[in-house]
């Protein structure tokens, strides 16, 4: 939080019972905030200090709450501002507290509106109240629910993607789902799917690459007996069939233009008709889509209609490539392995090394080459511990270069000593335990340090209070 550019304002009074409210929130290990009608921070409670960073408590007065918490919680244009400028409350929403050169922490907050006739009590000005609480309880029981989903999330991006899922709850708007093949958009749509309004109804998927224009018309909207050559009944459309729940369009920058323009009038009017039938229907599905491809350049390219694709862009979802979150590695292939080894009848785990080889390969296909590596090594694995050599070869001759190749691509200015524990250890101690300047001492991208923590077994939080 860079909150020291300019003078701060002089420090008012304390009300009546602030250090009552400051002892009770210590205790309970809360910050409270006072927000004026601009939403700027009027007082903050000293627990933010040990929250978030020394002195941020002082810091904040006068600042926009934004400057603390992610703008997509406090926008102009989010909901939660109208929230409470209707005198309304809600919890639970989550967001990252900005925590200077610490990075980011994920908390969750309550925010209420304050009662006019209190007003005065809290502090001259004051419309709001919002209690940050750390997010990690509630944020293992809404992993929970998303890992029976099969998402598994431990890295920032994926985070907020667990939570833009949750928020989408009440839901029902189209979805874009953008991202690498093998990255997991399909189960991103079916975990939007799951925690909305329609959840109890169909997910019906359908692969626009898989069919051509013609086909795919009858595929999604269903045809009429003698509608073409073949026809020899009435077919029921995939959008009828998702009728109440969730139709998932995936591969849908690979729909001919033709089809596009079909799709987009169905969109406009939320109306369909059968292959050779004029009776109108009513669409009744939510849509979902998803492509690999980069629509903005298809666009441009003339090969995707631009009204399109604002139509199913209504929220958009990038799920980032697996070698981009490192961090979710080792959480992915715990599940993952679970997985295969209920399938194959057997209780396995990971040996140290393994989960080492795991998080040095570069995965170009993804978490789908993460679950697929996986089963071949349950497969050939001889007793109830997956080791390196049970893993396919491509994974195991990256292993063995591994050190040389961080040290060729510059993530290491030098060879750490044989203590290399030892060395991260006094690093991290040396600058507060915060890893991005321990990694920068060392000449390591954070990544590379991230990872090196991990293989080394060193927490990733300090042994005492810092």
């Amino acid at each position: 939080m860079s909150l020291a550019l300019s003078p701060q304002p002089p420090h008012a009074p304390d009300p009546p019972g602030w250090a009552a409210l400051e002892l009770v929130f210590r205790v309970l290990g809360r910050v409270l905030l006072v927000l004026d009608e601009d939403f700027r921070i009027l007082r903050a409670s000293q627990t933010l200090d040990a929250m978030g960073c020394p002195g941020a408590a002082q810091k904040a007065i006068g600042r926009p709450i934004h400057d603390l918490l992610d703008t997509h919680v406090f926008g102009p244009k989010e909901d939660l501002r109208s929230v409470l400028e209707l005198g309304g409350r809600e919890e639970g929403r989550r967001a990252f507290l900005h925590c200077g050169e610490q990075g980011s922490r994920l908390v969750a907050l309550t925010v209420a509106a304050l009662p006019t006739d209190l007003c005065g009590f809290c502090e001259p000005g004051a419309r709001c109240l919002v209690v940050i609480r750390p997010a990690e309880e509630d944020l293992l029981v809404l992993q929970g629910a998303m890992a029976a989903q099969g998402i598994v999330a431990r890295s920032k991006s994926m985070i907020r993607i667990v939570n833009l899922v949750e928020n989408l709850y009440r839901s029902e708007v189209n979805v874009l789902i953008t991202g690498e093949s093998g990255s997991g958009k399909e189960v991103v749509a079916r975990a939007v799917h799951a925690l909305s309004p329609v959840r109890d109804g169909p997910f019906v998927a359908v692969n626009c690459a898989a069919l051509p224009g013609d086909l795919l018309e009858s595929e999604l909207f269903g045809h009429v007996r003698g509608a073409f050559t073949g026809a020899v009944k009435d077919r029921v459309g995939r959008f009828e069939l998702a009728a109440g729940g969730t139709i998932f369009l995936d591969e849908i920058g690979e729909m001919t233009m033709h089809s596009q323009v079909k799709l987009l009038r169905v969109l406009e009017a939320r109306r369909y008709e059968r292959v050779g039938e004029s009776t109108s229907r009513e669409l009744q599905a939510r849509i979902i889509a998803a492509t690999n491809a980069d629509l903005t350049e298809a666009m441009h390219a003339g090969r995707f209609r631009e009204d399109l694709y604002y139509r199913l862009r209504v929220v958009p979802i990038h799920v980032p490539p697996l070698r981009e979150r490192p961090e979710d590695i080792e959480p992915l292939a715990q599940f993952l392995l679970a997985k295969s080894g209920a399938r194959h009848g057997a209780a396995v785990r990971l040996s140290r090394d393994t989960l080492r080889a795991l998080e040095a390969y570069a995965w170009p296909g993804n978490v789908r080459e993460l679950e697929n590596a996986l089963e071949y090594a349950v497969a050939l694995c001889k007793g109830q511990t997956v080791q390196v050599e049970d893993l396919p070869i491509e994974i195991r001759d990256v292993t063995h270069s591994a050190p040389s190749m961080l040290r060729q691509a510059g993530s290491l200015q030098a060879p750490l000593p044989d203590d290399e524990a030892a060395v991260i250890r006094r690093a991290l101690e040396t600058h507060q335990w915060s890893r991005t300047r321990a990694a920068q001492a060392l000449g390591m991208s954070r990544t590379t340090f991230w990872r090196r923590m991990r293989a080394l077994g060193i927490s990733e939080t300090p042994p005492h209070p810092v």
